[in-house]
């Protein structure tokens, strides 16, 4: 496969393992509504992605990400004028880290315009496996053509999407009336509207070579080099059924009837429209209805496109992830139909913008998609903000560091799978038939000056009490020292991982 060279690839393409793992602040009072459906994290989207993977790693059904377009030009809100390799070192490990995110059915979508999108295409091959390309979605974003432009005036943007893995399968829009309005009831027929099908095939048929009459007494036979779709049987038993159309003179040739209540939702298509998914001038006009007089982003995406996009790719009650949250469309919209959802921004205007927007859907505003889905309000969100690390520029753990933070930090480290509820004891549990445990902070209630962090025999013989009886597996042992020889931990199946030096080289 063709790969992309810019240079400094190889040093961008692991500039993602060297990012610190942070902890979340929660910030109570910007923190919004009952529940905690959303997460609002505020910071730079590298760091904040590497701080959640230990919580989300795996869970994810869909992301969406719109990220800067590298249109050298100044945006209010963003440098949105890379040089071309800096683009690529920006955008890189950004997808590296969100490919980690994705659950197994999970799809990502990506917008961009023709600046990089060429370019962009190649690293998404690369990081997500050109077999897991999916399509490229083309949007008309314009609602008129641009007369000052020097050359071509721009109507569209792309989105790409990519799945987990190849079997992924993308659900199907619902009909509009538009759509069903072609249907037409002309003979009454009690099974409702109906289209007439083309009752002819293009590729042989060995039974669709043969004279059929109708009602008038007329003979029919397919066109030259045609045939038949179906049997002259079936054409009989449908005639029959009076699902075989003659004409309104009773002298046209055959077709046979599709029925409305016979067709399914429609397969999504890769030409999306202004009329059906709003355009930018749709989007600007939503954010100045929500926000009356206040300064708005340039770019933002239209509250319907980005429906569409969830109705594909995810159910109620799925995670939807957007690490460049922008004015807070995703969110937005996630929220309404009733998704869990995580969005990132950087600056003041994940405060000042994404959760003021977040707190009037909690209040039920009525814009954008609102009245679509009979969005009346409800739910609530949690704001964060980046913490400390978990390891200063040494290495050492950071004293405030608590169990339960590492603990997630470990268990991620070993088996590269979230942790659920921590546990109360140093067995975090048991993944792959391997158990993990930690030896951190005075989980074992010893108050000295080691905490208990330190494997002895007897802190041997507690872990081993805690493990399910039977168990035949290896204990994987996280601690700031050993004391146990090399031969015990050998006859034991104990791998000893010192802390926080064996943490921080398998992050």
């Amino acid at each position: 496969m063709p790969l992309l060279n810019w240079l400094t690839r190889d040093e961008d393409l692991r500039s993602a393992d060297r990012v610190p793992y942070r902890l979340l602040d929660e910030v109570p009072e910007l923190s919004q509504g009952e529940g905690d459906q959303g997460l609002l994290v505020q910071g730079d989207n590298l760091e904040a992605l590497k701080a959640l993977l230990p919580f989300y790693a795996g869970r994810v059904k869909c992301i969406y990400i719109d990220p800067p377009y590298n249109t050298r030009s100044a945006f209010e809100h963003y440098d949105d004028s890379l040089e071309h390799a800096k683009w690529l070192a920006m955008i890189v490990p950004r997808l590296m880290l969100l490919r980690e995110f994705l659950s197994e059915d999970g799809s990502i979508w990506v917008s961009i315009d023709d600046n990089e999108g060429h370019y962009l295409k190649v690293v998404m091959d690369e990081i997500f496996g050109r077999r897991n390309f999916v399509d490229t979605v083309i949007w008309e974003k314009a609602d008129s053509p641009r007369n000052s432009a020097r050359q071509f005036s721009s109507d569209h943007d792309y989105i790409f999407v990519y799945a987990k893995n190849e079997a992924w399968v993308p659900k199907r829009l619902p009909r509009s009336a538009e759509k069903n309005a072609i249907y037409k009831n002309p003979d009454d027929d009690p099974r409702g509207p109906w289209l007439p099908g083309d009752p002819y095939a293009n590729k042989p048929y060995s039974k669709g070579q043969y004279v059929v009459t109708g009602p008038t007494g007329r003979e029919f036979q397919p066109p030259v080099g045609r045939f038949w779709r179906i049997s002259q049987e079936k054409l009989q038993d449908l005639d029959k059924d009076g699902r075989i159309w003659w004409g309104p003179t009773k002298n046209a040739r055959p077709s046979i009837k599709r029925y409305l209540t016979e067709v399914s939702d429609l397969v999504p298509r890769t030409l999306w429209k202004k009329d059906e998914v709003g355009s930018n001038r749709t989007s600007k006009n939503e954010l100045r209805n929500l926000s009356p007089g206040e300064e708005n982003f340039t770019t933002p995406k239209p509250e319907p496109l980005i429906q569409r996009i969830l109705h594909i790719a995810t159910n109620p009650g799925d995670l939807v992830l957007d690490s460049f949250l922008g004015s807070g469309t995703t969110a937005a919209v996630a929220h309404k139909m009733g998704r869990r959802w995580i969005g990132i921004e950087m600056g003041e205007h994940a405060r000042t913008h994404c959760a003021l927007r977040l707190k009037k859907v909690i209040a039920g505003e009525d814009g954008g998609i609102s009245n679509d889905v009979g969005w009346t309000g409800g739910g609530g969100f949690r704001f964060c903000r980046l913490g400390p690390a978990v390891y200063d520029a040494e290495g050492r753990i950071d004293a405030a560091i608590r169990f339960a933070d590492l603990a997630r930090h470990v268990w991620f480290s070993e088996t590269r799978r979230p942790l659920g509820d921590v546990p109360d004891s140093p067995l975090l549990g048991k993944y792959e038939g391997r158990a993990v445990a930690l030896l951190y902070n005075g989980i074992l209630k010893d108050r000295s000056p080691h905490g208990g962090n330190v494997l002895t025999r007897p802190v041997l013989r507690l872990l081993k009490d805690a493990l399910p009886e039977g168990f035949g597996g290896e204990l994987v042992v996280y601690g700031t020292a050993c004391r146990l020889s090399a031969d015990t931990l050998k006859q034991e199946n104990i791998l000893f991982r010192q802390t926080p030096y064996d943490i921080a080289a398998r992050t």
